[in-house]
């Protein structure tokens, strides 16, 4: 074995031999099985390295390793993969709500293998520059994506901050392809949105969506470490301003920190089971509500409506699950996407890359399972279901609708401080004629079930003794 070769393996030895490095309290294994593993993979490495028609050198080298790997891990599940240091790097910053690129967040889909967009982010170039949730990326930078992994696609997209990029996007439900041109900014990932913007600073958002009964609206469109501390703010300020009802909005919520997820709930509930993770090596753990840290209590002082969809995933799940399990909240909308695996991250190479590894799931507070195996049926119990009479379907191109009259809302339409601002463009059809306003249903369902539980509310409040003139 050349020393090239036995360098390269000493580099990676944890990802080569995954079975000796996962856990200390691993059951005894077969080492002499293991090591044969090992010895494969570099006799396949020496054989590229003395025969492959070019020479790689350093780098496609790396490459090559890394390939290996990602294919490896790709064959256990979607949610499996190595990160680079490169990489690595980046899903440090990104945890943390802040990162370089477009805007996007991206995977494959398990059925056809196209790389799609999960979720524009809201506010960044990709967003205002028209991707949307579902739309499948056939090209970057004119090179065609057929085939490219997920991590040479987060390579080429990403990029410093005032370089021009062009993705061409099919959206779900089109027939034609769209070159969609934007420039890389710094992103900075906001958490907590609502529906309209103030009038006069249309950067600042404006939560109440039906004054007259104090129905508020939030909309979480990320699951970093500061997604708790940003919304207990504003539930302390709507507090004050007399809030009565909440819709929470998940819908095309991807997921995130599972801290996260876990601070959502229990600013909504004071004790009880919030999430389990179970797994294979790892012992169970549970994750239960601690009185302190709620914020909208008593419950029944504070109805609620959670929205989700199929692209409401991971950390929204959990959210979802444990609102409607403890019958914090009515679900509506849609069936959720089904990702309740956890990855662990273990780090590798000094700590300079890691190994995103699933090592368990989420588990409800009912303990039903949330995670959509490969094999799940539609009867099978996985993802977050609406409550009953809450079903609201929707199809491609309502869907479609929905996501450019949300782009449109968010959007700012001028500069803070102009009154009024720029209004978007209308909307016009096939034949030029102007669109009729886009109606949301799910949200008219959550709001229309609020209004009813305020009533009750209200009714039920003892009445104040009238004044007396002295």
């Amino acid at each position: 074995m050349s020393r090239w070769n036995l360098a390269w393996l000493l580099a990676i030895p944890a990802v080569a031999v995954l079975g000796l490095t996962l856990s200390h309290s691993a059951p005894v294994r077969d080492k002499d099985k293991d090591y044969e593993m090992v010895r494969l993979l570099v006799d396949v490495l020496d054989e590229v390295d003395k025969n492959y028609i070019r020479e790689l050198d350093a780098e496609g080298k790396r490459k090559l390793v890394e390939d290996m790997i990602n294919g490896g891990l790709d064959h256990l599940d979607p949610h499996s993969s190595f990160m680079n240091p490169k990489e690595y790097k980046l899903f440090n910053t990104q945890s943390k709500g802040k990162f370089g690129g477009i805007g996007i967040q991206i995977g494959t889909d398990r059925q056809t293998g196209q790389l799609t967009v999960i979720s524009p982010i809201v506010g960044t170039p990709a967003y205002e520059a028209g991707v949307l949730a579902g739309d499948a990326i056939v090209k970057i930078e004119g090179k065609s994506t057929d085939g490219m992994r997920l991590s040479e696609a987060v390579d080429m997209i990403q990029g410093d901050p005032g370089q021009k990029i062009t993705l061409t996007v099919r959206h779900e439900g089109a027939k034609e392809d769209v070159d969609l041109p934007m420039t890389r900014a710094v992103i900075e990932m906001p958490s907590i949105m609502g529906d309209q913007r103030q009038a006069d600073d249309p950067k600042a958002w404006d939560y109440f969506m039906d004054k007259d009964s104090k129905i508020a609206y939030i909309r979480i469109v990320a699951f970093n470490e500061n997604t708790g501390a940003d919304l207990e703010k504003v539930l302390q300020q709507l507090k004050k301003d007399g809030l009565k009802g909440l819709v929470i909005d998940l819908r095309n919520n991807p997921g995130g920190l599972l801290s996260a997820a876990v601070d959502v709930v229990n600013l909504f509930i004071e004790e009880g089971r919030i999430v389990s993770t179970k797994g294979r090596t790892i012992k169970e753990r549970n994750f239960d509500a601690k009185p302190r840290n709620a914020v909208l209590t008593p419950a029944k002082d504070y109805p609620m409506a959670v929205l989700i969809n199929k692209n409401s995933a991971s950390a929204s799940e959990i959210v979802a699950a444990a609102l409607q399990d403890h019958g914090r909240a009515v679900i509506v909308g849609e069936r959720s996407y089904g990702k309740g695996s956890v990855q662990n991250i273990l780090r590798i190479e000094h700590d300079q890359s890691a190994l995103k590894l699933t090592t368990a799931s989420y588990w409800r507070p009912n303990g039903k399972n949330i995670h959509r195996f490969p094999d799940a049926k539609d009867t099978d119990e996985w993802g977050v279901s609406p409550n009953e009479n809450f079903d609201v379907a929707m199809k491609d191109q309502e869907r479609i609708d929905y996501l450019i009259y949300r782009r449109d809302r968010d959007i700012v339409h001028g500069k803070p401080g102009n009154n009024p601002p720029t209004p978007p463009k209308p909307k016009l059809d096939k034949e030029g004629k102007e669109k009729p306003p886009f109606v949301d249903r799910v949200l008219e369902k959550a709001v229309e079930h609020l209004r009813g539980e305020v009533k009750k509310l209200n009714a039920a409040a003892p009445a104040l003794e009238p004044a007396i003139p002295a």
